[in-house]
């Protein structure tokens, strides 16, 4: 009976006979070995016999106990089978790494998403970029794109890939947004200060957002959602056209929503206290100013920032409408905008009540008023006719 030991330096050995495990192991033993398998520790083969002991902590050991044939067969580097069908090894020792971390980061692009201003001169800023300029591949006008550094050509014959690259991409939104691709951590600031010299209405806290697009040419669909990222078979200028009006408007409709937030703040103050005094002392200027802003933040949300408007990039293709229907409800724009209008409608509502009791409050000051008035001129009058009666007699 041959006996095959297999040796973990991390944590034991194991050992089966070739009456059940030989038949089982060796056509996958004499494969080529996969270097997809990913299992944290190292794994030997040696010539001998003894037991198998695995480690109870040993993640490559549970993965071993239940697949020792097919675990085997790719932890081998170097195999022969000899005439007298006894299997020999090299005593050659293979790592498998748990995953592959370097490929991973050479694919992934870092998105990060700023809102730091309520407009952008877009033509300015255009006129000073002239030779990072874009333009555009379709009929919207509300952003602009910008891409510093060449791309250099994809080995997988797509075209180019962002992954792994030098260059960057920054789209400028008209409405204070701005949006970055692979940018490097350091390189931030000089990006926004590009866009500062033309924004204005600059915010005292700048928002912010950040995500990650991943490129993996062999995806076996065009793109794949993650918690926190997207997968993409490739990232072209179309995409970080739909990747970046998506996030563009995310992050500014969290600016707004804060926004909205305080004046429902200022309006749960208010009835507090009218609870427990019976009144308030809001101005009038005051209650229009609140007015204004309420109104101001949803005419700018649903005009400057285009909620509702789709893409034209995701109506000529449907790729790109599976990325902006996906990025749309990974965001919850539609679920945020609704909360954002059930607030304003409890504005609204509050508004209603307080300009009532300001008006009924103008009402009796001016009903007291005339009161006034008509006992000042029956006063007037009685002094008239008692000073004509004296002056009679």
């Amino acid at each position: 009976m041959r006996v095959f030991t297999f040796t973990s330096r991390s944590r034991g050995m194991f050992t089966f006979s070739s009456a059940t495990a030989a038949p089982r192991c060796f056509p996958a033993l004499c494969r080529k070995p996969n270097p997809e398998l990913k299992i944290s520790s190292y794994i030997g083969l040696h010539r001998g016999s003894g037991s198998f002991d695995f480690g109870r902590s040993s993640p490559a050991a549970a993965f071993l106990k239940l697949n020792s044939g097919f675990a085997a067969s790719r932890c081998v580097s170097s195999l022969s089978y000899s005439a007298s069908g006894t299997l020999e090894t090299d005593d050659a020792v293979v790592r498998v790494e748990e995953d592959d971390v370097s490929e991973a980061s050479k694919s992934c692009i870092p998105v990060r998403a700023y809102f730091f201003a309520t407009s952008v001169d877009l033509k300015g800023l255009v006129e000073h970029n002239k030779q990072n300029f874009i333009p555009p591949s379709s009929r919207m006008t509300n952003y602009v794109v910008l891409r510093f550094g060449d791309l250099k050509p994809d080995p997988n014959g797509l075209g180019y890939s962002l992954s792994g690259n030098d260059c960057c991409f920054v789209v400028v939104f008209q409405y204070g947004s701005i949006v970055l691709f692979n940018v490097r951590d350091h390189e931030i600031d000089g990006y926004l200060k590009i866009v500062e010299r033309h924004a204005s209405g600059l915010l005292p806290e700048m928002r912010k957002d950040e995500y990650e697009v991943r490129e993996k040419p062999t995806l076996h669909t065009w793109m794949q959602g993650g918690l926190d990222y997207i997968t993409l078979q490739y990232l072209n200028t179309d995409g970080i056209r739909t990747i970046g009006s998506v996030l563009g408007q995310s992050i500014a409709l969290d600016y707004y929503v804060r926004q909205v937030d305080g004046i429902v703040a200022e309006f749960t103050d208010i009835n507090r206290g009218m609870e427990k005094t019976g009144t308030f002392t809001m101005q009038r200027k005051k209650l229009f100013q609140l007015v204004g802003k309420a109104n101001s933040n949803l005419a700018d949300v649903i005009l400057k920032l285009g909620l509702f408007e789709r893409s034209d990039i995701a109506w000529k293709d449907a790729k790109y409408a599976q990325i902006w229907e996906y990025l749309r409800d990974e965001f919850e724009l539609t679920q945020r905008f609704a909360s954002l209008d059930f607030k304003l409608k409890f504005v609204e509502h509050n508004i209603r009540f307080l300009q009532e009791i300001l008006q009924n409050r103008k009402s009796d000051f001016l009903e007291w008023l005339i009161i006034i008035l008509i006992g000042a001129e029956i006063l007037i009058s009685v002094y008239d006719i008692a000073h004509r009666s004296v002056t009679a007699l």
